[in-house]
C-alpha cells in the first residue's frame, strides 16, 4: 500500500501532470494510453470531464501499465472523497481549501491544492499539502518559483498554466517538483479527429525537455 510520501515520490519522478479535459469519458483511456506511450505517466482527470468519477474508476481497476492517476477540479470535500474511493491517488484543486486537503489526506491520497500567493503557499503547506499547485503560473511567472523558494526552500511547487511542450525543464529549472500541462499537452483539435499519434508525440516532447533539465541538474550536482 503506498503511503502519502511515495505518492509524491512518484508525482516527483513523474515530473509532468497532464491536465485531461476531455468532452466524453470514453475518451479517457486512449487518451491515457498515448500520454504514457510518450512517457507520460501523471494523469489527471478534470471533474470537468462528464462522469469523471465513472472514469476513474474505470481506469484504476483496469490501469494501463505505469500509469500514476489523479483527479483536478476539485472544489469540496465530498468530491475529493468519492474520487479517491474510485481509485484517484492525488487530488488537485484549483484552489486551497483545508476541508479538500483534510479528504484526500483521509483516503491516503496526496493533496495539491491550487496556491497563487507566498503566503497562500506557505499557509497550504503549513496545512499538510504534500505539492502546491501555483495556479495560474503563467500570471506570475518562472521569477515567482525563485524569489518564493528563496526564503522557503523546502515548499514543493507545481506550476499548471503556461506550461508548454518547450518550457517544462525551465519550470524545473526555476524550482519546480514537476509540472501540470494542459492544452498544449492534450490538444483537443488530435482528440477530436482521433489523432491519438500527436498526443504521444506531444507527450515525448514534453518528456524530452523535463528530462534534460533533470539531466542538467544531476550533472550540475556532481560537479
Amino acid at each position: 500500500m503506498s503511503t502519502r510520501e511515495d505518492i509524491v515520490r512518484e508525482v516527483i519522478d513523474a515530473a509532468v501532470v497532464a491536465v485531461v479535459r476531455l468532452p466524453e469519458v470514453s475518451l479517457l483511456r486512449p487518451v491515457a494510453e498515448a500520454l504514457l506511450a510518450g512517457g507520460v505517466r501523471g494523469i489527471e482527470v478534470t471533474m470537468t470531464v462528464p462522469n469523471a468519477l465513472e472514469g476513474i474508476r474505470e481506469l484504476a481497476a483496469d490501469p494501463p501499465d505505469g500509469l500514476l492517476l489523479g483527479v483536478g477540479s476539485v472544489l469540496d470535500a465530498d468530491t475529493a472523497a468519492r474520487a479517491v474511493e474510485a481509485g484517484a491517488r492525488y487530488v488537485v484543486s484549483p484552489i486551497f481549501k483545508l476541508e479538500v486537503v483534510r479528504a484526500a489526506h483521509a483516503g491516503g491520497a496526496a493533496a495539491m491544492p491550487g496556491c497563487f500567493t507566498p503566503t497562500e503557499v506557505a499557509a497550504a503547506s503549513d496545512a499538510g499539502a504534500d505539492i502546491c499547485k501555483v495556479f495560474p503560473a503563467d500570471v506570475l511567472g518562472m521569477p515567482f518559483f525563485k524569489g518564493v523558494l528563496a526564503p522557503m526552500p523546502h515548499l514543493r511547487l507545481m506550476p499548471t498554466g503556461g506550461v508548454t511542450l518547450d518550457n517544462a525543464g525551465d519550470w524545473l529549472r526555476a524550482g519546480a517538483v514537476a509540472v501540470g500541462a494542459g492544452s498544449a499537452l492534450v490538444d483537443k483539435k488530435a482528440i477530436t479527429a482521433g489523432d491519438f499519434g500527436a498526443i504521444t508525440t506531444n507527450a515525448a516532447r514534453i518528456r524530452a525537455s523535463a528530462d534534460a533539465a533533470r539531466t542538467t541538474h544531476t550533472a550540475g550536482a556532481r560537479a
